[in-house]
């Protein structure tokens, strides 16, 4: 299984991005689907999960801000990252585990930084 994240970069106070997850060796709409962020020193938190039934939970930091999705054409889950805010400046990893499994898939992290 290989997960890969795309689509961070830097961007104004209240700009938007994309990231985007896409796997290998797991079909990602068959598994919940997360998206991480990690502060410099700082443990990873998470931002926002999609379930298997579609349903989605987000943290209270970026909620009405952010929104994950999935593309089952591309095989991808996505975070529409709208709003930005320089306290949302992290590495993102997107990340899944198979249901009733025990190994967690991360991606590669994707740099976000978001200037005042």
């Amino acid at each position: 299984v290989q997960l890969q994240a795309f689509g961070g970069g830097s961007v104004q106070a209240g700009g938007s991005l994309r990231l985007s997850c896409t796997g290998a060796g797991i079909t990602l709409s068959d598994v919940n689907g997360d998206w991480y962020r990690q502060f410099p020193g700082r443990q990873r938190e998470l931002v926002a999960t999609i379930r298997r039934d579609s349903s989605t939970r987000y943290a209270d930091s970026v909620l009405g801000r952010f929104t994950i999705s999935r593309d089952n054409a591309k095989n991808a889950v996505d975070l529409q990252m709208d709003g930005l805010k320089p306290a949302d400046t992290a590495i993102y990893y997107c990340h899944t585990r198979r249901p009733g499994g025990s190994i967690d898939y991360w991606g590669q992290g994707t740099k976000v930084t978001v200037s005042s």
